[in-house]
C-alpha cells in the first residue's frame, strides 16, 4: 500500500510503500482496553498520516488498519492469490476495455446500510476527482472520464463517465485504454466502497469509518492506539479467528521489540537493527523470516538542481550515486544479512521479476566508475552543495542512511549528510507538500501482485504532481507508453516483457534508487498461539492469529 509509502525502513523491515514506523514504550502503550488472556491481538503500528479514508491512504500507518476495515471486490490470500469477495463476477470484454461487475447480495456496512453498485461508483469517482485531492487518484487513471475529473473548476461530486450503474448489484466500467490488471487492481484499498454516511461528513468518517470488512473501528486514540473489533456481520473470504486487533503506536522499534519479549505486544512486522543478530535464537519470542515483496529505495526529486532527470548532468550524477553505494556491505554489516541486493524496481516475489535487465549494472558497486561519472557531471556544471538524505527517525532507518552518506563521502568525495525527521507522519507530510530539498527515503509494499503496481503507480506521469505515489514527480513518456502497452497485452508473459523494458528505462534514469529487498521478517510474543505468518505484503496475517 500502501499503500503506500513504507513507514518502516530499517531492518528486516516488512508497505509503500513505501513500509512500519516504530514506536513508544511499554508504559505508553499499557492501557489498550484489553484484559490479559483475551483473544485480542496487539500489533505494532505508526500513527496514520491522514484520516482513515481509503482513497487518501497510501502509507502503512493507515493502510494496515484500512485493509482490515474495508472489503473490496476481490481479496488476496496470504500468497497473493486473488478471489472474488464482494464481487460475484468481474467479466472483461475481448480487449479489456470494458468490465461488467456484479456484486453479491447481502453485504452491509457497519451502520446497517447495504453495499450497492453505487457504493463503488461514487467512491471511485470521489477518489478520482482532483477537487477532492485524494492521494490514490492515479489508480483510477485508466477509467474513462478520468482526465475530465482533473480539470479546474470542479465541485467534487462529478462522476467518472466510464462508470455506469445498471442496477443495485451491477455496474460497468469503460476504460480509456486496455487494462488487463484491473481485475486484481480492484483489490487495493483505494477501490473500497463507501456508504452514504461518508459524503455527509467526511471529517467525522475519517476519524471513525463506517466500513464493511472483517473488523470495525471501536476507537482511535491518536498517537497511542487504534482499536479494531471483530465485525459480526462480515461475510467475506477471511476466517477471523480472534476478537479484534489493537494497533499500538510506537516511536521506537526497540521499545516495541522489548514489549514483544515481555508479552506486552503480540506482533510486529520488522526486527530492529540491534536485534537482527539475536532474534532467531531469542527464546522470549517467535520469529518469521522468508524472502519478501518489499523494496526499499530512496528518491531524489526530479527537478532538484544538478540532479534533474532527462538531463546529461542529472543522469550522470544519479548513476554515480547509485554505483558509489555498496549495497551488499549495508546488507551484511547493517542488516546482518536480512535482505537481498536489488536487481530491478519490483521484488523477487513479483511476477516478471528479473536479475538480468539492461542497466542493472547501475545497481552494482563500482566506486571507480562512479567517481569518473561524477567528474563528468562536474565538467558540465560544478556541484559544490550538500546532498542531504531525509528519513523518519522513528522507523529505525538511521544506520542505513549513516552508511549511505559515509559511502558517498568516501567514494565520491562529496558533502553529504543525513536529515532525520522526528516522525513518519511529519516525514510523509513534507514529501506530500513537496518540501524535500534533497534525497529522501522511500519504499514500496505492494497493493496487488503485479509489476504494474511497482512501476505505473510509482513512476508514471499520471501518478506525479500529488495525484499518486510518484513522490519524485518523474515523467518519461517512453516509460508511460511501455506500461500502457503492457496493460493492453494479451498474455501475462507479453505484459511482463514490456514491463521489463519499462524498467530498463528506470534503470537508466534512476528516478529512485533501489537499496535492497526487505525480507519478510517479523516477531510475535509467546502469547500468540496460532496463525503467526507473514503474507505477500510482508505483513502479519492478523485475522488468523489467536492468543493462548
Amino acid at each position: 500500500m500502501k499503500k503506500k509509502a513504507l513507514a518502516f525502513a530499517a531492518m528486516a523491515c516488512s508497505m509503500a510503500m513505501l513500509l512500519s514506523a516504530c514506536g513508544g514504550s511499554s508504559a505508553d502503550n499499557a492501557a489498550d482496553g484489553t484484559t490479559a488472556g483475551s483473544n485480542v491481538i496487539t500489533a505494532y503500528a505508526s500513527e496514520p498520516q491522514n484520516p482513515l479514508i481509503p482513497g487518501n491512504t497510501n502509507e502503512t500507518g493507515g493502510g494496515k488498519p484500512g485493509d482490515l476495515l474495508f472489503s473490496r471486490l476481490v481479496s488476496f490470500d496470504k500468497d497473493g492469490n486473488a478471489s472474488n469477495e464482494v464481487a460475484e463476477s468481474i467479466t472483461p470484454n475481448d480487449d479489456a476495455t470494458q468490465y461488467a461487475i456484479k456484486i453479491k447480495d447481502g453485504w452491509k456496512f457497519t451502520d446497517g446500510t447495504p453495499v450497492t453498485a453505487e457504493s463503488f461508483t461514487k467512491a471511485w469517482s470521489y477518489v478520482a476527482n482532483a477537487k477532492n485531492a485524494q492521494k490514490c487518484s492515479s489508480f483510477f487513471s485508466t477509467i474513462k472520464g478520468y482526465e475530465d475529473l482533473q480539470k479546474d473548476g470542479l465541485k467534487g461530486d462529478e462522476q467518472l463517465s466510464g462508470l455506469t450503474v445498471v442496477d443495485d448489484h451491477t455496474f460497468t466500467v469503460d476504460m480509456n485504454q486496455s487494462d488487463s490488471v484491473f481485475p486484481i487492481k480492484v483489490g487495493y484499498l483505494a477501490f473500497a466502497p463507501l456508504p452514504e454516511a461518508f459524503y455527509k461528513d467526511t471529517k467525522a468518517f475519517g476519524e471513525k469509518p463506517v466500513s464493511n470488512g472483517p473488523y470495525k473501528l471501536e476507537k482511535w486514540d491518536h498517537n497511542k492506539e487504534l482499536v479494531l473489533v471483530k465485525n459480526p456481520d462480515y461475510k467475506g473470504n477471511e476466517e477471523v479467528k480472534n476478537d479484534g486487533v489493537t494497533f499500538k503506536i510506537y516511536t521506537d522499534d526497540t521499545a516495541a521489540y522489548r514489549d514483544i519479549q515481555a508479552g506486552n505486544l503480540d506482533v510486529m512486522e520488522s526486527v530492529p537493527a540491534s536485534f537482527t543478530k539475536t532474534y532467531k535464537t531469542d527464546k522470549k519470542i517467535q520469529y518469521y523470516s522468508e524472502a519478501g515483496s518489499v523494496i526499499q529505495t530512496f528518491t531524489i526529486p526530479s527537478n532538484l538542481e544538478h540532479f534533474q532527470n532527462n538531463t546529461e548532468e542529472g543522469n550522470l550524477r544519479r548513476e554515480a550515486i547509485s554505483m558509489a553505494i555498496d549495497r551488499q556491505q549495508i546488507i551484511d554489516k547493517v542488516l546482518n544479512g536480512e535482505a537481498t541486493a536489488p536487481t530491478d524496481f519490483t521484488s523477487p516475489k513479483t511476477p516478471g521479476y528479473s536479475k538480468n535487465l539492461k542497466g542493472s549494472e547501475y545497481l552494482k558497486y563500482n566506486p571507480d566508475e562512479a567517481k569518473k561519472l561524477w567528474e563528468q557531471a562536474d565538467a558540465i556544471s560544478k556541484f559544490d552543495g550538500e546532498l542531504t538524505f531525509a528519513y523518519n527517525a522513528d522507523g529505525g532507518a538511521k544506520p542505513i542512511y549513516d552508511a549511505v552518506v559515509n559511502q558517498l563521502k568516501n567514494n565520491l568525495g562529496i558533502n553529504a549528510s543525513t536529515n532525520p525527521i522526528p516522525t513518519f507522519q511529519e516525514f510523509r507530510d513534507a514529501i506530500t507538500n513537496r518540501q524535500m530539498t534533497g534525497a529522501f527515503r522511500t519504499g514500496w509494499q505492494p497493493d496487488y501482485p503485479s509489476a504494474e503496481n511497482y512501476l505505473w503507480q510509482l513512476y508514471s506521469t499520471a501518478a506525479a504532481d500529488g495525484k499518486g505515489s510518484n513522490d519524485g514527480d518523474y515523467k518519461n513518456p517512453e516509460f508511460d507508453n511501455l506500461c500502457l502497452q503492457a496493460a493492453a497485452a494479451k498474455s501475462t508473459d507479453e505484459a511482463n516483457k514490456l514491463y521489463q523494458q519499462a524498467e530498463e528505462i528506470l534503470l537508466k534514469d534512476l528516478p529512485a534508487f533501489p537499496l535492497y529487498y526487505s525480507n519478510a521478517n517479523g516477531v510475535a510474543s509467546l502469547n500468540v498461539k496460532d496463525g503467526f505468518e507473514m503474507n505477500w505484503q510482508n505483513l502479519p496475517t492478523y485475522e488468523s492469529m489467536t492468543k493462548k
